[in-house]
């Protein structure tokens, strides 16, 4: 499989981070990769920072919870409120309140799973709250992802 990350796209005056990935597996394929908590795990943290979902009640209104566990004992805590969940087409999440006194996170985020000709394409659209705390976030986020993603492509590779 090829890299799947095609474009990281900033946009300071809508205040977004535009992530794309295109996979050669079908768009239920790719969904079921972020419906299921086991699978999700596996890809949503860096290789340094491997994720841990200990909540994942994937509905509207329902809340995943997750940590990032560091390789020295380090934790971060993240959760989101799932506030759209549209079947093998989108869902949206805001930002929880584990990170709250980080006014830099995120407060936004949709994933929105198409099908191609050549399979489907992810595109996870991040909101921040300010250029502030889009240019204090991006640089370690955009990191984050380039090596997170490609997690992604072993887990749909099996």
């Amino acid at each position: 499989m090829t890299m799947p990350l095609t474009s990281i796209t900033k946009d300071a005056v809508k205040l977004t981070l535009t992530v794309v990935g295109d996979y050669s597996v079908s768009q239920q394929r790719l969904w079921d990769a972020f419906a299921d908590p086991r699978q999700l795990e596996r890809f949503w943290g860096p290789p340094a920072w491997p994720a841990t979902f200990t909540r994942h009640e994937f509905r509207v209104g329902g809340r995943a919870e997750y940590f990032l566990s560091g390789e020295n004992g380090e934790k971060w805590n993240g959760s989101w409120k799932f506030t759209a969940v549209n079947p093998i087409s989108s869902f949206e999440v805001d930002d929880g309140e584990d990170n709250a006194e980080d006014e830099n996170m995120p407060s936004s985020m949709t994933f929105t799973f198409d099908a191609t000709r050549t399979g489907s394409r992810l595109t996870i659209v991040t909101r921040f709250s300010s250029v502030e705390a889009m240019e204090s976030t991006i640089p370690g986020m955009e990191e984050a992802l380039r090596a997170a993603m490609p997690q992604l492509d072993a887990v749909l590779g099996e």
